[in-house]
Order: C-alpha cells, then sequence, then structure tokens
C-alpha cells in the first residue's frame, strides 16, 4: 500500500513557488493574496491562519480583512470592488461559508475573474467546464496533482466521487475528464451507493462523515482519497474513510491529516503567484 503524502508534495510545490515569488520581487512585483473573513467561524479562522501562514513561507504579502459577522452586503461588496481596482492585489479570497443574511453567489460573482484565486466565478467555472481552465480549483486540483505525482494512471480509470457539491465534486470531475478518467458522481440520492463505489478504481470520499467508508465501499486495490475532515468521539481528527480498515486492500490511499489538506493550500498559492505572474 502507497501513502499519498500530501504534506512532502505540497512542500515540494512551495518550494518552487517561492523561487517564483522572489524572481518577481527582483522585477518589482510584490505578490499579493487578500483574504476576507466574515463572522467568528473558529474553523474558518482557523483556515485563514493557515493561508497567512503559508503567504509568509513564501514571501507572498498577505492582506487579511476581518469583517464583523453582522457586516451588510453593500459594505462588503464596495470591500471586493475596492480590491479588484487595487493593481497591487493579485488574488482576492473570501472565505467561505458567509453568514445566512449574506448572498453567497452574489459575493463571488463580484470577484475580478482574473484575481479569483479559488477558481469560484462563474467566468472560471465555466472555463474549467470547457478545459480550458485559467485557474483550477484548489482542492479538486490538490487531488489530480497528488495522484500523478506519485506515478498513477488516471486516463481510463473508473473515478468514483462522493459529492456533488461546487467546491469539490463537480470541478473534480471536470479535472479528472480532462486527464481522460470516466466519471461517476455519487451523493446522499444515490441508490447502492456501496455498489457504486466498489466498482471504482479511484475513490474520493467527501461527505463529511467520519469513518463512514469502510473495506466494503472499496475494490480491492483501489486509490483512495480522503477529503474528509472530522472528530471522533475522543477527539481525534479523522477522514470519512475507516483507514485502518481500508488501507490493507487499497493500493494507495491518503493519510486524513497530510493528505489533500496542504494539497489545497498550496495550489491556492500557485494559482496566486500565477495571478501575480500573468498581471
Amino acid at each position: 500500500m502507497m501513502l499519498l503524502d500530501g504534506k512532502k508534495l505540497a512542500q515540494e510545490i512551495k518550494n518552487e513557488l517561492r523561487e517564483r515569488v522572489t524572481r518577481m520581487a527582483e522585477t518589482g512585483i510584490e505578490t499579493c493574496l487578500a483574504v476576507v473573513l466574515v463572522g467568528d467561524n473558529p474553523a474558518s479562522h482557523t483556515y485563514v491562519n493557515m493561508k497567512e501562514k503559508d503567504c509568509h513561507e513564501l514571501g507572498i504579502k498577505s492582506l487579511r480583512y476581518d469583517l464583523p459577522s453582522d457586516t451588510d452586503e453593500a459594505t462588503l461588496l464596495g470591500l471586493i470592488d475596492q480590491l479588484n481596482s487595487d493593481n497591487g492585489v493579485h488574488g482576492i479570497l473570501v472565505q467561505l461559508p458567509l453568514p445566512r443574511h449574506l448572498d453567497e453567489q452574489k459575493v463571488i460573482r463580484a470577484i475580478a475573474p482574473a484575481k479569483d484565486v479559488d477558481c469560484f466565478t462563474p467566468v472560471n467555472v465555466g472555463l474549467l467546464a470547457t478545459g480550458k481552465p485559467v485557474f483550477a480549483p484548489c482542492t479538486p486540483a490538490g487531488i489530480v496533482r497528488l495522484i500523478k505525482a506519485n506515478g498513477l494512471d488516471i486516463a481510463g480509470k473508473n473515478v468514483v466521487i462522493v459529492n456533488r457539491s461546487n467546491i469539490v465534486g463537480k470541478p473534480l470531475m471536470h479535472l479528472m475528464l480532462m486527464e481522460n478518467a470516466t466519471v461517476t458522481i455519487a451523493h446522499s440520492r444515490t441508490v447502492d451507493l456501496k455498489e457504486v463505489c466498489s466498482k471504482a478504481d479511484i475513490l474520493v470520499a467527501a461527505v463529511g462523515r467520519r469513518e463512514m467508508f469502510d473495506e466494503t465501499y472499496v475494490k480491492p486495490g483501489a486509490v483512495v482519497i480522503d477529503v474528509g475532515v472530522n472528530r471522533n468521539e475522543e477527539g481525534k481528527l479523522v477522514g470519512d474513510v475507516c483507514f485502518d480498515k481500508v488501507a490493507p486492500i487499497a493500493s494507495a490511499i491518503t493519510p486524513c491529516v497530510g493528505g489533500v489538506g496542504p494539497m489545497t493550500r498550496a495550489i491556492l498559492m500557485e494559482n496566486t503567484v500565477r495571478a501575480a505572474e500573468d498581471k
């Protein structure tokens, strides 16, 4: 069984990005990522702190805007418009989820596509769907990069993605199709989910239910990608996949910690650097 070490690969990517950031700085371009955080969601604060740490590590200027949870839509849209117009800002990220009174899609649509390093705007989603993405969405792109970097084939493989969200499932489907995979999107309404999953050469589990996927969901020799991050009754971080039961029959598997998560952040940094280079 091969352990897909996202932490190691992410560090390799960041080492290469640091050199690109340094080269741009020598020409007078200071790569800059602006992150907007609305409210007090603890998980969101943790994610933003980690992204700030990544920026600092790579020499990327990090602008952080912490707004109260009762921020009105006009104020938030005004800030985004300001960042869109700032030539010194190359990437804009609005941390999701937003408080319920804010229209998430309206906010996403307000971000300039050239600065949409999360690849959430309709323009960038459309480009992805046509196979010509400017930016690759961070978690899906990180998954594909992790699989390919370990010498595993995607072309011709039967890929089952248990997630239909705009953040993971749908964009990952497009990226897998670009790699010539045969793709099935499964979800809560899928009939006989276990049977569908057990036919996958590559299984991507992203449902947010701790250790839901045991060995009965997995075909022997399959590549298993665990996107979930949950806490068990003891407070330990676990994935959507029951690692101890699945690892013995999988040909390759990601760990819950140090798998997909570091790759997501590395791709975000890569998209930000690309945005600065394309200025």
